[in-house]
């Protein structure tokens, strides 16, 4: 049995596989609280101690570069293994990849219901695709062809610095740099950033944010998903919540082209994360193709690139599959 392992910087997920059903049905599946545990070890003995049938091998992605079998997670406070997994839970084989290589891995075998086009392009056969996913951080990562297969490479390239496209995203960047210092895409391109470019238009505007939904704000331990909700469902009645949204599609496009010029994404763009799903509204309004086409005279070429939004659960779908694909014999 292989237990794979979907971790983020907000939830846990885990899941049993037996090699003989495939990636697409868990014998067993559960989500966890990371913050609530000191580490991976004590979600993963949680999890395996509930079940009538014990594993042999495990998968985990985890949000953070992976390197000679080690990781240190970006937004949680943990040092996690490979060695020290394996014999900790007693099991064969432990394999670490980053989060976005195990979406990477997956993108190639994702169901036509797994994915929304919002735009169609040319795609070119066998061509690097690119994946960007904004979450609690900023992943990115791209697939490239190896004359039989895809192979599928990580990237920390969401911590690069962020670069305005305009006076009113100059000033975000402005106004960031006082909190931080240094201003990465993810400080304006993930559920964090939504909230950080809600507080510069705050700044600028104050007299736009209702009282109400101030006092709201006020009181959540997240108001990421409170911000989102408001942008979609009553832009008239919340305008900074509804331009904030705007403002981080025209971001999410424009990094998605950086992205895409990078690795030459002929094959196609793939927007993933816990983001876009939920705000596919605004990725499809124009404003996230026009900042993804505004390059000049590379436009042509950009908007022959597909794009598609990750319904899916994809980084566990990846982890499963590669785990799944790397097992040790029985």
């Amino acid at each position: 049995m292989l237990l794979a392992g979907d971790i983020g910087g907000t939830k846990t997920l885990l899941a049993l596989y037996a090699p003989a059903s495939g990636a697409r049905q868990a014998v067993a599946e559960a989500e966890f609280h990371s913050a609530s545990y000191p580490g991976l070890d004590a979600i993963a003995r949680e999890f395996l101690k509930q079940q009538s049938q014990p594993a042999t091998d495990a998968c985990f992605d985890v949000a953070g570069p992976v390197i000679g079998g080690r990781a240190h997670l970006t937004n949680l406070p943990w040092d996690v293994a490979e060695a020290a997994l394996r014999d900790g839970l007693g099991l064969q084989r432990v394999t670490l990849l980053n989060d976005l290589k195990a979406i990477a891995y997956a993108v190639p075998h994702l169901l036509p219901t797994e994915r929304h086009c919002i735009h169609a392009g040319t795609p070119e056969l066998n061509g690097p695709i690119a994946i960007v996913a904004p979450g609690t951080g900023l992943g990115e990562a791209f697939l490239i062809w190896n004359a039989s297969s895809y192979i599928a490479c990580s990237s920390e390239g969401g911590h690069a610095s962020f670069s305005p496209t305009d006076e009113q995203q100059a000033g975000l960047r402005q106004y960031l740099a006082g909190r931080f210092g240094n201003v990465s895409f993810e400080r304006v391109c993930s559920g964090p950033g939504i909230a950080n470019i809600y507080d510069y238009l705050r700044a600028t505007r104050p007299e736009l944010e209702p009282a109400s939904f101030a006092e709201t704000l006020s009181h959540a331990a997240d108001r990421t998903p409170l911000i989102s909700q408001a942008g979609l469902e009553d832009p008239s009645g919340n305008p900074l919540a509804a331009a904030t949204l705007e403002m981080f599609a025209s971001i999410l496009g424009d990094e998605a082209s950086n992205l895409a010029l990078k690795v030459l994404a002929t094959g196609g763009v793939y927007l993933a994360g816990g983001i876009p799903a939920h705000v596919l509204p605004k990725l499809t309004d124009g404003r996230f193709t026009q900042a993804f086409l505004n390059k000049g005279r590379l436009s042509a070429l950009l908007g022959a690139m597909p794009i598609h939004v990750v319904t899916a659960r994809a980084a566990l779908l990846g982890a499963a599959l590669y785990g799944l694909d790397h097992m040790q014999p029985a």
